[in-house]
């Protein structure tokens, strides 16, 4: 066996989403830095071995989609695969190819696949000097030495090994009052799954259970214990096996077993279900799972232990650098071996049952001090081995999740070795560099705005060819905005208090707003009355109903038939709605209508950027509404919603306000965004932020995706400076064309002297408005 050493400065155990995020951030802050990955892919749980679709806080809120280095990846899969994607089991190895690519394209990264992690190198006071990697394909055994190591192993085999402290199992109720926890703690982990993909081959498929498996004969296990098997593609998350087995050590047996279960249940579907089997006849296995993608095993203690009370805290932590908002998903433990599966799915996932309704958390924040661990001074961890209890890893344990918690501990370590900050201290005295640099990569953090001393336009003055007004959005309204189709359907009764945003503006220099209509059906004979109220509102993901602060209140006449457009004169100044020292400014207000089932409010057909709904699931709270709709609904006077000013917030989507500029969609392109300073500046990078991509989770969007709202082609304008050959002119320093992608960075030809800066949209991707959500400037291009 041959034995080698290398040497860098970060060094990141684990190459799924969390490792990727975290190796590729510190590489780009100019560290050296090794990616070990003990699988021949990288992407874990993601990749083309596993096949589970990556989730987070954007398949329940709107524009909650994951950004920065995994936002970018799924955005490039998207627009270079063929294939849809189509829950778990449709991830083709296109996937595995574009983060293979972004790794090896990174400065400073280097990748070692197949390269499993057996030992560590302590030195003292339990510092981590190395750790000892064995590729069992070239029977060479290599130690990894570095100044901070990141532990993105799932298993959390970096930190066992070097004696970190961890937990594993599930902690009892009175341990830290979570309303999710059994009364008794326990050993029990959530299980493992495989997947499987089905083919229709167009022709009958006969299919033969081998006697080794599982054979299933009882449609109530199915149907009946949240196991329905609703499409024959395939992609059934539920068929999972865990206790009574161990996670780490019973490995292979759990592995077996699920095989087992796997060929069982689709014998179930072509020959048994009394549902599907007559459409399965041509339905053939194309593919089946061999590498258990696993929930949860080792959970490493770090300097905050998140409980299910930090999923729902009000206060955000001073050290936020991710965020969450996946349900607090607790699988059964056993899986296929218990009664029911996962009790959501039990319940049919009916978004008002009890189930659903208790586990709806976030978006909230997620503390540093979660992903620096105890007791080991230079070791940071990342994925769904953090800090945290087993009730809050139900939800944070989703992988477009822990990638962006991947992203912060890269970030960290990267800072801590560049800045000679010890790591058990970045959390504390850098944390500002952190969540700073965070947001320049194209992170976003809800409780923290851009406040880089080294962007130049956040002191420019900014202004634009022209501006967007919202008038609201009617039931047969054609739009690309939203960027993922039309929503118009018939009108959606109002079985419960159903909410929809709209932006206004605010200051000396807004309109107020006069009245509100909303587009409603009664079928009855009689009028009816239903309540309705305004609300100040702080953000696009307050959910508050009974103690959000009442702006006015009506109640609404509805005269009996269809698409009936009903008015209320609020009568609203813009001082009630608000007020900016700033000239015009923009916020939200949520129009709600109480419950009335024998009235439905009908959808818009297409999405207002920045403005969707939301529905009451109990009393006192929203969810979002549907796939993220926006419902039928008129403003007047329109509201300047989308002014240039929006692109200088410091937010890159819609949050407190809409945080976006949209020129006037009635004027043709070219379209400008202006930046001016006081006296010249030196510019030699301009990095940009367009709309669109975190509307809702990327599985929504089609190969081949490009945003409407993204722009294009583009180009950089500077203004000539005084004394020179073009004083006062507008000279072109730079042009892209076929842009796909949300976020890009430019290094200018050379650094310019300027007093202005112009951003010219030529082209987007469909929508007939520029749209741009952030513009930065810097002395310095990245390459300096």
């Amino acid at each position: 066996m041959r034995h080698r050493e290398e040497r860098a400065q970060v060094v990141v155990c684990g190459g799924g989403l969390a490792g990727v995020s975290a190796a590729v951030s510190a590489a780009r802050l100019g560290l050296r830095t090794v990616l070990v990955q003990d699988r021949p892919v990288l992407g874990g749980n993601s990749s083309s071995e596993v096949r589970v679709v990556p989730r987070g806080a954007g398949n329940y809120h709107a524009y909650a989609r994951e950004t920065g280095v995994v936002g970018d990846l799924l955005e490039r899969e998207r627009l270079l695969n063929h294939e849809e994607i189509f829950e778990n089991g449709f991830t083709n190895s296109v996937w595995d190819l574009t983060m293979y690519d972004l790794v090896e394209r990174t400065p400073n990264l280097t990748l070692h696949l197949n390269t499993a992690v057996r030992d560590v190198v302590l030195g003292a006071g339990q510092r981590i000097e190395a750790v000892v990697g064995y590729t069992a394909s070239a029977e060479t055994e290599t130690t990894f030495s570095g100044d901070v190591f990141v532990d993105c192993t799932g298993d959390g085999v970096v930190a066992a090994l070097a004696g970190a402290p961890w937990r594993m199992g599930t902690e009892g109720r009175a341990e830290f009052g979570e309303p999710h926890a059994p009364e008794a703690a326990s050993d029990d982990v959530m299980g493992n799954s495989i997947h499987i993909k089905t083919k229709d081959v167009g022709r009958p498929v006969e299919f033969e259970l081998p006697d080794w498996a599982v054979r299933y004969d009882d449609a109530a296990f199915f149907y009946r214990g949240g196991r329905r098997p609703s499409t024959l593609k395939g992609g059934y998350w539920w068929i999972e096996i865990g206790v009574p087995w161990h996670t780490i050590h019973d490995a292979e047996t759990i592995r077996h077993e699920l095989t087992r279960h796997a060929l069982g249940v689709w014998d179930w579907i072509k020959n048994s279900d009394p549902h599907l089997r007559e459409r399965a006849r041509t339905y053939a296995l194309d593919w089946i799972g061999q590498v258990p993608g696993k929930r949860e095993s080792r959970r490493i203690m770090g300097q905050h232990l998140m409980t299910e009370a930090d999923l729902f805290r009000a206060e955000p932590h001073r050290d936020e650098i991710a965020y969450g908002g996946w349900n607090i998903d607790l699988h059964t433990p056993g899986g296929l071996l218990a009664e029911t599966s996962e009790p959501t799915a039990a319940e049919g996932h009916l978004t008002t049952a009890p189930a659903a309704v208790a586990a709806y958390v976030g978006p909230f924040g997620i503390p540093l001090r979660s992903l620096i661990a105890l007791d080991v001074p230079n070791l940071l961890m990342a994925g769904r081995n953090v800090s945290a209890t087993h009730v809050a890893l139900g939800s944070v344990r989703v992988q477009a999740t822990t990638a962006i918690m991947g992203q912060a501990a890269g970030t960290a370590a990267a800072i801590a070795v560049r800045d000679g900050v010890a790591v058990h201290s970045v959390a504390s005295e850098a944390i500002d560099a952190v969540q700073q640099q965070l947001l320049r990569d194209g992170a976003f953090l809800p409780s923290v705005a851009n406040a880089d001393p080294l962007d130049l336009a956040r002191t420019a003055r900014v202004r634009a060819s022209s501006t967007a007004l919202a008038y609201g959005a009617d039931p047969d309204a054609v739009g690309v905005t939203g960027g993922l189709g039309n929503h118009s359907k018939p009108g959606d009764a109002l079985a419960e208090v159903r909410g929809q945003w709209i932006a206004v503006g605010t200051g000396a220099d807004a309109p107020g707003l006069d009245s509100v209509a909303v587009c409603l059906t009664n079928p009855t004979p009689e009028a009816r009355t239903i309540g309705a109220r305004l609300l100040a509102v702080d953000h696009i993901w307050d959910y508050r109903i009974d103690d959000a602060p009442v702006l006015a209140k009506a109640d609404l006449v509805v005269p009996p038939g269809e698409r009936v457009w009903v008015t209320w004169d609020v009568a609203l100044g813009a001082d009630e709605l608000g007020s900016s020292d700033d000239g015009v400014d923009v916020r939200y207000v949520r129009l709600d209508l109480d419950a009335d089932p024998d009235i439905s409010w009908h959808r818009a057909g297409s999405v207002v950027p920045g403005s969707v709904s939301g529905v009451r699931i109990a009393s006192g709270r929203m969810r979002r509404y549907l796939d993220a709709v926006t419902l039928a609904h008129r403003v007047s006077p329109p509201q300047p919603a989308w002014p240039a000013s929006q692109a200088l917030t410091g937010v890159t989507r819609p949050h407190r306000s809409t945080n976006v500029w949209r020129s006037d969609p009635a004027q043709p392109f070219d379209q400008w965004l202006e930046l001016a300073w006081d006296a010249e500046r030196e510019v030699g990078r301009v990095e940009l932020t367009f709309a669109g991509s975190v509307l809702r989770e990327y599985d929504r969007c089609p190969p081949g995706y490009r945003d409407p709202q993204g722009a294009r082609s583009y180009s950089i304008e500077v203004l000539g400076s005084a004394g020179t050959v073009d004083d006062g002119d507008w000279r072109r320093v730079l042009t892209v064309t076929d842009n796909a992608a949300r976020r890009r960075g430019h290094d200018l030809p050379g650094v310019v002297a300027t007093r202005a800066l112009r951003l010219v949209v030529h082209a987007t991707n469909g929508d007939p408005s520029a749209a741009v959500a952030e513009v930065r400037c810097y002395a310095e291009p990245l390459r300096a």
